[in-house]
């Protein structure tokens, strides 16, 4: 590929600067670019010394190293002039002086680097040598001891030997810690002015910068508003991923998550064998973290299907939209999956959903879309329904619980989980305020409001905007689980109870169904490290009548049912009271411990994950989606 650039980039490219991958910056490159200021009339190409005698061929016995002028040179950190190389025919330059010596020798040893050399024996005066702390070469037969011994400052470290950080080195201790101290950078560093390299600011840069400039930090809302404008560093396919075939009725899971939810990722390869897209905010040291969890894992480094997209982190709040839109952006398939992370589907869900689409002919042009019915369930230990018989049959026994019927039932109150107990066909249903069902959409669905941050109306909203373009949802007969998580993590999600000294105001809320888009969010799921909402009712979102304690955090009073009943239009009438939060969390604690995690639905069902609360901190939560219904907007 080196070789190719000058006929490859631009035309209008006159110079760049070539790196391995396997390079550890330990300097500013813009000194590195500042050296072709040393390049004659005639010099083309910057490189080190090679460091080590392979050219020399002196290694062991028959060794036949390609051409080089002395040691030769290392082509891991190059200087190119394009302009001059273009002019002085490159491309037929490397061409017949590759031609000629593979008369002779039976293949290349080092690729593109042993063509370079060969050219510069034939053509000394092309190569501009640059110092050797600029590429100190850290191979199994280095020699760059010369080179660092009498350097007081390293520019660039080399990784080239196959052995990478395992290298045999007696000082490869203090070059892998330089490496992992990199690893811990935040990358967020690299966006400032730091490097003096002049070049005119991207677009809407001025703009967002006075827009910065005008909020004011004592604002209750700062941290919200700051939020709408900050700009994350996206990587898309993080790691290497290979598109699915293209499918007709295929269905990709599409769900974000962040550092404290990665133990969810194999149970959700096993149960989940087609396609994912799964955006992820870490830390530029998380993403690192994440790489090796996924190396040391047979379960999903077997697995190419699934595309990884990293938000990096910035800010105290959570983007949970902006999440979304990424992974769903990113979806190759025809139709998606829209869940979240702590939901595990059935290992017959992916079958059964594309079999679906195609018989309720979902591609003929109709807006439709399927809904998941939740279920939920607060044991560790749980024998998962493998039919409906047995579904309903944990229902009753109180195994099982309809998503969130005790703290919100109208977020799936129109699932109308009632009808489906007797349900044989798909049966319409009517949307009404408030719901946020699990759905498969087509995959040019409306995008997620990226406004909302944190936990709160962020799907309501987005079902609203179904509603609006007049989508209709048929069910499936399918459902989905959410399974309580390990006890060291029972805090991550869950939003503590605030004291008065960390909540001075009432928390306000409003549905994104009966009022206007806001222009800011108006309840926020904390930082995964923050013990505190920011979610004051200044923020003047909602009616000055519709308020809610700081004391709970779920949802308004009013709409909380008594300890022991259910709304008759959740279709759960039927469940047993259920015991107090800290209860359900002692008892799962008790049943969890040293049992692991059983093995999940099957036969269409799905397992989905949802953390229990601390003491008194808000609600133990446990969801289990039921057999998708028809929602008829």
């Amino acid at each position: 590929m080196k070789l190719v650039l000058p006929s490859a980039l631009p035309p209008d490219l006159a110079r760049v600067i070539v790196l391995d991958t396997d390079v550890t910056f330990a300097s500013n490159i813009a000194e590195l670019w500042a050296l072709f200021a040393h390049f004659s009339d005639k010099q083309v190409i910057g490189l080190v010394e090679n460091q080590s005698d392979w050219y020399l061929g002196n290694l062991w016995r028959n060794h036949r190293p390609w051409p080089a002028l002395g040691r030769g040179f290392n082509t891991g950190v190059i200087l190119l002039r394009l302009d001059r190389l273009r002019q002085a025919g490159w491309e037929q330059m490397w061409k017949l002086t590759a031609t000629r010596e593979l008369l002779t020798l039976p293949a290349t040893s080092l690729a593109d680097q042993d063509i370079f050399n060969a050219i510069i024996k034939e053509h000394p005066w092309l190569v501009q040598p640059l110092p050797c702390v600029w590429n100190v070469q850290l191979s199994d037969h280095t020699l760059a001891e010369r080179c660092y011994s009498e350097a007081s400052d390293l520019k660039v470290i080399h990784w080239n030997s196959p052995k990478k950080l395992r290298v045999k080195n007696k000082h490869v201790e203090s070059f892998r810690n330089l490496y992992l101290t990199f690893l811990e950078y935040d990358g967020n560093l690299l966006r400032r002015e730091l490097f003096g390299c002049p070049r005119p600011p991207p677009p809407g840069a001025e703009q967002l910068q006075r827009a910065l400039a005008q909020l004011d930090e004592e604002d209750a809302c700062f941290e919200f508003r700051r939020q709408q404008l900050t700009v994350h560093r996206v990587h898309i396919t993080f790691l290497p991923h290979k598109p699915p075939p293209p499918q007709p009725h295929d269905v990709t899971l599409v769900a974000q998550l962040s550092m404290d939810r990665l133990q969810m990722l194999e149970a959700l390869c096993r149960h989940w064998p087609g396609p994912m897209s799964l955006a992820l905010y870490l830390t530029d040291a998380e993403a690192q973290q994440f790489l090796r969890f996924v190396e040391t894992s047979v379960v999903l480094s077997a697995r190419q299907d699934v595309a990884y997209h990293v938000v990096y982190r910035e800010g105290p709040l959570y983007p949970i939209n902006q999440l979304r839109n990424v992974a769903l952006a990113q979806a190759l398939t025809p139709y998606v999956f829209l869940s979240d992370i702590d939901f595990l589907p059935a290992y017959s869900l992916y079958d059964y959903l594309r079999a679906s689409i195609k018989q309720l002919e979902l591609g003929s042009g109709r807006k439709a879309a399927l809904v998941v019915p939740a279920f939920e369930t607060l044991h560790y230990r749980f024998g998962f329904p493998r039919s409906k018989a047995e579904l309903l049959a944990l229902l009753d026994a109180g195994s099982l619980h309809t998503f969130r019927y005790h703290e919100w039932p109208r977020g799936h109150a129109p699932t109308d989980y009632a009808r489906w107990r007797e349900a044989q066909a798909p049966y319409p249903v009517q949307w009404a305020a408030d719901y946020e069902p699990y759905v498969v959409v087509p995959r040019d669905c409306p995008r997620y409001d990226p406004r909302f941050v944190g936990f709160g109306w962020n799907k309501v909203a987005h079902i609203v905007e179904l509603d609006a373009q007049s989508c209709h949802l048929p069910p499936a007969q399918a459902t989905t689980v959410r399974v309580p998580h390990s006890p060291r993590n029972t805090s991550c999600w869950c939003c503590p109870r605030p004291s008065s000294s960390t909540c001075r105001t009432p928390q306000a809320w409003t549905s994104p169904a009966s009022a206007p888009a806001p222009p800011i969010v108006t309840a926020s799921r904390p930082s995964r490290t923050s013990s505190t909402r920011i979610c004051p009712a200044t923020m003047g979102l909602l009616p000055s009548n519709t308020s809610l304690p700081c004391s709970s955090p779920e949802a308004p009073p009013d709409l909380t049912p008594a300890p022991g009943t259910v709304p008759a239009d959740t279709g759960a009438t039927l469940l047993p009271p259920r015991p107090p939060c800290y209860l359900n969390y002692l008892w799962s604690l008790w049943e969890g411990l040293g049992r692991g995690l059983p093995s999940l639905l099957s036969y269409g069902w799905a397992l989905v994950l949802l953390c229990p609360s601390w003491f008194g901190a808000g609600s133990c939560i446990l969801t289990c989606d039921i057999p998708f219904s028809q929602v008829k907007f």
